[in-house]
């Protein structure tokens, strides 16, 4: 998953909600099977409380408290998405077409 001299951030966070990493070749490991695990159970829980939001927020008669506390699940959901989606960014290669030229770092 990731080039032998690069750490993988994981999906979850460690003490004081600092990243943690890992750093091995071996993508069919212990951890790296748990972090993929992990992963996948994150991402699911975020399309499942996406549809949740879409059908309180056409309901017109959903409550305050609800609302509230979908934002928090939503908030929590996507913090976890962007973790993920930035361990896996850092595997990404790097474009070297000519096309991609003057497009900001994050498009390339």
């Amino acid at each position: 998953m990731t080039p032998s001299d690069a750490l993988r951030l994981l999906p979850w966070t460690g003490p004081d909600d600092k990243p943690c990493y890992l750093s091995t070749d071996d993508t069919a490991g212990y951890l790296s099977r748990l972090a993929d695990h992990t992963e996948e159970t994150q991402l699911g829980l975020g399309a499942e409380l996406l549809a949740h939001a879409v059908e309180a927020l056409a309901d017109a008669d959903s409550d305050e408290e609800e609302i509230r506390l979908l934002a928090i699940h939503l908030t929590e959901a996507l913090r976890a998405m962007l973790r993920v989606a930035t361990s896996r960014g850092h595997g990404l290669p790097t474009s070297t077409d000519p096309a991609d030229e003057g497009l900001p770092a994050r498009y390339s």
